[in-house]
């Protein structure tokens, strides 16, 4: 599989000073930005799926007219907390 680069970025020098003193050992800097951008890729993927769920759950509530109360929400997510094991 043939790889592609990211644009090389143009940063103040505080902020590569930075990035290079929270570095592990081993850990390039060209790494530790690779790992940067994937979590933010997955965040951001993450958010967008959790706001596609809250709309497809809005047209869901009033296609139907069934809504529930923060209250009733709320009750019911205790109940499962209080089964999780620990």
């Amino acid at each position: 599989m043939k790889t592609a680069t990211l644009p090389s970025l143009r940063v103040e020098p505080e902020l590569r000073q930075a990035a290079e003193s929270v570095l592990r050992e081993g850990e390039s800097l060209s790494g530790f930005v690779e790992a940067a951008v994937r979590t933010q890729i997955r965040q951001r993927q993450t958010r967008q799926a959790f706001i596609a769920r809250g709309l497809a759950a809005r047209d869901a509530a009033r296609e139907t007219g069934e809504y529930f109360s923060a209250e009733a929400v709320l009750s019911e997510l205790d109940v499962l907390l209080a089964q999780k094991p620990e």
